[in-house]
């Protein structure tokens, strides 16, 4: 599979994962989680060039897969994710509440999406 369809397969399963969190559907919404985290995995694969064509989703339509991804990019894209969280933590709401807790845990030194 190359990079394009990880970063497409990596977007659709973060909002079918939020859909489904709206829903109050956990399990469909685990199951989602558990596909991005295997297209973040496969992207990783690839090194630093599969780490960066996630970036291209900071600026996908949707908040909800611009904070997924700059949650996992915190450390190989610091000031670039750190600004779409920060951003997004500035609204209301579930993704803001996310953006947030992210920001917080990498400030504390316990972020561990990516440890490289």
């Amino acid at each position: 599979m190359n990079l394009e369809k990880l970063v497409e397969a990596f977007a659709q399963h973060a909002a079918a994962q939020t859909d489904a969190i709206w829903r109050g559907d956990a399990k469909t919404g685990n199951k989602h989680a558990k596909q991005v985290n295997a297209a973040f995995d496969k992207l990783c694969a690839h090194g630093n060039p599969g780490r960066d064509a996630l970036a291209a989703l900071f600026a996908h339509p949707r908040m909800d897969v611009r904070v997924k991804a700059a949650a996992f990019l915190l450390r190989h894209r610091t000031e670039e994710a750190k600004a779409v969280l920060n951003e997004a933590a500035r609204g209301e709401g579930l993704v803001s509440f996310a953006a947030s807790e992210a920001l917080k845990r990498w400030e504390e030194g316990t972020w561990a999406l990516d440890p490289g």
